[in-house]
């Protein structure tokens, strides 16, 4: 194929999920080639214990189909299935928000790596209930909301995020070490599209300094979790999980630094993981395929 031809075609990603049965590959790899479609990359899961079928392809257009044609061509087969399903450019970089409070390492992890492109992003906001990050936003010219949070202003302050939200076409929130609870309506509202990052000692070290609790008791492992954000706090479905070892002869500042660290890859891998449409959620877990070759370095890189 030319190398013109190939640059114009249109890449594209189709997401799935829809009760087990039979014929559902079959019926979507037929009707993708019947529409001058290529697959690229596809993945499936067949989960026997919830009856439901989960699956992501990645294909270009050859003939150019765009995805209103797309969409509509697909109606038929979906209704058939009891699918939902979606189809996604994958030019297109996803609009997400950023909500820190003093720990900066997520925000800084996640602001380089959207510098380098190593995280196809665009930022359209970060929120904070401080001051403290301010310039370092604004010089990267992404908006910047201080939104003071107390309990009795709970509801405005949430309003006024919400209004960030709505105004900038946000489709994610990411919580980086934002340290302020979300009401379960907001939660409930935004479900599936807000990811937050926590040590994983919970729930065997609750309250403040975790990582001089760890220390203190010893520990040998520690580690992080980003999940989706739910009612339960700190309890939702788990997207990436990671340790790293620690020995007796560790501070707990070292403690600190290394939770840090693993902090800011594992919240960068599980966005990377959403952004690409590769997790889907599947009742209190989650379904997460493996990247694609091409983007594999890129969610590696730290």
């Amino acid at each position: 194929m030319p190398r013109t031809a190939e640059i114009l075609m249109t890449k594209y990603c189709l997401t799935v999920t829809c009760p087990s049965t039979r014929g559902i590959v079959a019926a979507i790899s037929t009707y993708l080639a019947a529409k001058g479609c290529n697959i690229t990359d596809s993945s499936q899961f067949d989960d026997v214990e919830t009856g439901r079928f989960f699956m992501r392809v990645s294909f270009v257009s050859e003939q150019g189909a765009s995805l209103d044609d797309l969409t509509a061509g697909l109606d038929a087969a979906a209704a058939d299935f009891g699918m939902t399903y979606a189809f996604h450019d994958e030019a297109e970089k996803m609009k997400v928000v950023i909500m820190v409070s003093r720990f900066g390492h997520c925000l800084n992890d996640l602001l380089y790596r959207w510098r380098i492109g190593a995280l196809p992003i665009e930022i359209v906001a970060v929120i904070s209930n401080h001051m403290d990050y301010q310039k370092v936003v604004v010089n990267h010219d992404i908006p910047y909301y201080c939104i003071k949070v107390t309990r009795e202003n709970k509801p405005q302050a949430e309003a006024q995020l919400m209004q960030v939200v709505e105004d900038s076409g946000a489709e994610l929130i990411v919580l980086a070490r934002y340290m302020q609870v979300l009401s379960d309506e907001l939660c409930r509202k935004m479900s599936g599209r807000i990811i937050n990052i926590h040590h994983s000692f919970l729930p065997s070290f609750k309250g403040a300094n975790p990582y001089k609790q760890a220390y203190e008791r010893g520990v040998k492992l520690i580690g992080a979790t980003s999940h989706y954000v739910t009612a339960d706090l700190d309890e939702g479905p788990i997207i990436e999980q990671d340790t790293i070892r620690v020995t007796h002869a560790q501070s707990p500042e070292d403690y600190v630094s290394l939770g840090r660290d693993v902090e800011s890859q594992v919240l960068a891998r599980a966005i990377h993981a959403h952004i690409h449409r590769r997790a889907f959620l599947n009742g209190n877990k989650t379904v997460v395929f493996p990247a694609s070759p091409g983007s594999y370095a890129s969610e590696r890189m730290g």
